[in-house]
């Protein structure tokens, strides 16, 4: 495995214990992803560790709404030599309080539309989104109830 060889986590943010389930997203350009996520998202990075070549990001954490997503660079290397296939069947979800301010600043991000932003019958605002890495993101808003 690469080593990591530099460190960007802010001590006092890197204490901070991560639970739950984290998405672990592998993706092509990771730097760009972040930034991506971060205009589209509001994305926080809480710090990133390089790998070994000083090129690639081997582990990096932002923080989205309240909830934490690890990501990386593809290290085709450790799979055979392919590229990671386009994700699949997965679908990260944003519960938001204003679901087409979300919805906007993702597309002006450059994200592309899957499922259109409407009121659906279980009571959400909902959309779904893909991103420049192929991942879906569904954005929703509960609305008030009469």
């Amino acid at each position: 495995m690469p080593t990591l060889t530099q460190d960007r986590t802010e001590p006092a943010k890197a204490a901070q214990a991560v639970t739950g389930v984290v998405p672990h997203l592998t993706c092509a350009d990771a730097p760009k992803a972040i930034a991506f996520y971060t205009k589209a998202f509001g994305a926080r990075e809480i710090g990133r560790h390089m790998a070994e070549d000083g090129k690639r990001i081997m582990h990096a954490h932002i923080v989205i709404n309240g909830g934490n997503v690890f990501l990386h660079d593809d290290f085709p290397e450790y799979r055979g030599g392919a590229a990671a296939p386009e994700p699949a069947s997965i679908c990260l979800h944003l519960h938001v309080d204003n679901a087409d301010t979300w919805w906007q600043r993702a597309l002006d991000a450059g994200a592309t539309v899957l499922m259109p932003l409407v009121n659906q019958f279980w009571g959400d605002r909902y959309g779904q989104l893909k991103d420049p890495w192929g991942y879906v993101w569904s954005i929703g808003q509960t609305l008030d109830q009469p």
